[in-house]
């Protein structure tokens, strides 16, 4: 049997965990098909319930994120629209003013980038870290397209706008990093299993899904991430932050675990001369 080897992160920490926020709005008119009234309202009838359900995020939920993670001393990375930094300016100062990250998210959540010519989307994604960065007084390192809707070519656009990080990623367990034609730039994953998943079911399945994979990965994966997503209008709620903050919490028992932002995480990859496949880790 093949001996496994002993990898660490910085400073000789087991396991990373990050986390991420997500912090949403819509164009005006529209919202996401949540609330409870949809399902009985005739074709064409306009559901007022669910686009005030969608401003929940701005209203109340990121100040109770800001607030948790402030209480837990907690870094996160809040991956915003930008459109909320121009309606909820003190939402984005606050988020940078208690020590957490704001990355670019577009411009509103339904304006994808998938659905843009290269021209468009290379200026949205200017356009986003530019309000990003006027507002909340910290130009963004990084980038999550809204749905992970991007292009062939968004990669190469990022890297244009200087930013370190992007985490468009879906193919890899830890942090790497991408040669593009305008630099380097990191990809660094994000979470598969969010908030967003138990809201209407069972909040506590979050501390199943979480625990499990903690224990498993401390146990038996060292150097492996892990990273916890929050959504403001999910996660922002009561049932789904006390969820969150028993996991942040028994995780905090642990000794060894680096919570780091995507940015540092973006940065550890930068620096690597080697990269680390799952391969190059225990076989």
């Amino acid at each position: 049997m093949t001996q496994q080897k002993t990898l660490a992160w910085p400073n000789g920490k087991r396991v990373a965990v990050a986390v991420t926020v997500m912090y949403e709005t819509w164009a005006e008119g529209k919202a996401p098909n949540y609330s409870v009234q949809t399902t009985h309202l005739k074709p064409g009838t306009v559901d007022l319930a669910g686009r005030a359900w969608s401003t929940y995020g701005a209203r109340v939920g990121v100040w109770r994120v800001i607030r948790t993670l402030d209480r837990l001393q907690i870094p996160g990375t809040f991956f915003t629209n930008a459109r909320l930094a121009e309606l909820h300016p003190d939402t984005v100062k606050q988020i940078v003013k208690s020590g957490h990250d704001v990355g670019g998210h577009n411009y509103t959540q339904d304006a994808l980038l998938a659905y843009m010519e290269p021209e468009e989307e290379r200026a949205t994604i200017k356009k986003c870290i530019d309000i990003l960065g006027d507002v909340s007084g910290k130009r963004p390192t990084g980038w999550l397209s809204s749905v992970l809707a991007f292009t062939e070519h968004t990669v190469d656009f990022l890297a244009e706008q200087k930013l370190s990080f992007h985490a468009d990623v879906t193919y890899t367990d830890l942090p790497i990093k991408l040669d593009t034609k305008h630099g380097a730039i990191a990809a660094v994953p994000n979470s598969d299993f969010t908030d967003n998943r138990v809201l209407r079911s069972s909040p506590r399945d979050l501390w199943d899904v979480y625990k499990g994979t903690f224990d498993y990965l401390y146990q038996n994966e060292p150097m492996s991430l892990l990273v916890l997503t929050l959504h403001t209008h999910f996660g922002g709620r009561p049932m789904i932050t006390s969820v969150f903050e028993e996991v942040i919490g028994y995780i905090k028992q642990h000794p060894d675990v680096w919570f780091a932002r995507h940015e540092e995480l973006g940065q550890w990859a930068l620096a690597q001369k080697d990269p680390h496949s799952y391969q190059s880790r225990f076989f």
